[in-house]
């Protein structure tokens, strides 16, 4: 009999919460069983609170579209304290209970950068795709999310939106041109700045689809 035809299913058996006194964040043991049937277990940080449909967050693609200039999208800077740095990233935010993820998207884009109204069929900002649900460090955490692409359409001489942050939120906004968003974030690492993976992948994604066109 071969190795590959005794291997099994991997099996969660039990899942225990380490006692803490985190509000936003649980430690938890994962007991589990592996392809060859032995036992074993895997430490993992959760948030406390999910929404019922079971996705934590949203991240946000922005395509503005403007009649005289190249489609843009927009970035962000923000402080991270578990990275030790500014970040650049793309928008995003928590799913409220009740909310679906292209509701979310419209209210943190409008909130973190201006665009839109923050309400399905009303402004200039509707939601495009919206993906499947998106693991972001499977190896640390279960959190997970819906990259949700928004289209922005602008006129000529539409000015720049304003911020509508929360107090206590401290983000710089930047619009980048899709063509221009790989070198942009070279350049921001030069700097010293992190850049968030799902930012860094979407633009090199972008470049190797301008190679092999």
């Amino acid at each position: 009999m071969s190795n590959s035809s005794k291997k099994q299913e991997p099996e969660i058996l039990s899942v225990e919460e380490y006692k803490t006194d985190a509000k936003w964040l649980k430690l938890e043991n994962i007991k589990w069983k592996d392809q060859e049937g032995k036992e074993r277990n895997w430490e993992v940080a959760n948030r406390t609170k999910r929404p019922k449909a079971g996705v934590d967050s949203v991240h946000i693609l922005a395509l503005l579209h403007h009649p005289s200039k190249p489609v843009s999208t927009i970035i962000i800077e923000q402080y991270r304290p578990p990275a030790g740095a500014t970040v650049i990233e793309l928008p995003a935010g928590l799913i409220d209970e009740g909310e679906d993820a292209a509701t979310t998207a419209l209210r943190e884009l409008y909130e973190e950068t201006g665009y839109g109204s923050g309400k399905a069929g009303e402004g200039n900002a509707s939601v495009k795709e919206v993906s499947d649900v998106l693991v972001k460090d499977p190896g640390m955490s279960g959190a997970n999310m819906h990259l949700v692409t928004v289209d922005v359409k602008s006129g000529e001489n539409d000015p720049e939106p304003e911020q509508k942050l929360e107090p206590g939120e401290h983000i710089i906004k930047r619009v980048v041109a899709l063509k221009d968003l790989h070198s942009t974030l070279k350049d921001y690492s030069k700097k010293g700045f992190a850049v968030d993976a799902l930012i860094s992948s979407i633009a090199q994604g972008w470049e190797l689809s301008k190679q092999f066109a």
